[in-house]
């Protein structure tokens, strides 16, 4: 029994995440996700916020204005998530999910 359980929740745990691919068209402009640079170009992003939750991302390059643009936890349905909530309530917290991926194109306007 402690093994199922122990099975069940470690699937509920990753069951609850959700991850995008963070992409701009300038492979040398810097992105930020809630303020912490991920990398350039490309990134990908996981979170287990909860279901309306917002996620800020800044795309960032030297003399350039910065661009900010928010993704929202209410994007995709999520299959795990709703079925370990038929068991248990809580996981529909986590029942919305970022789509796959989003493209954020930037131009450099110089400051």
């Amino acid at each position: 029994m402690k093994k199922l359980f122990s099975v069940f929740l470690c699937l509920s745990i990753v069951a609850c995440s959700s991850s995008t691919i963070i992409s701009t068209n300038d492979k040398d402009a810097k992105i930020l996700v809630d303020g912490q640079l991920y990398g350039q170009g490309t990134v990908t992003y996981m979170d287990t916020k909860i279901i309306g939750s917002t996620t800020m991302v800044q795309i960032k390059k030297e003399g350039c204005e910065d661009r900010t643009y928010v993704m929202s936890r209410s994007e995709q349905f999520q299959v795990g998530p709703c079925i370990g909530g038929v068991f248990v309530l809580v996981p529909f917290l986590w029942v919305m999910g970022y789509n796959p991926q989003h493209h954020f194109d930037f131009e450099c306007q110089k400051r």
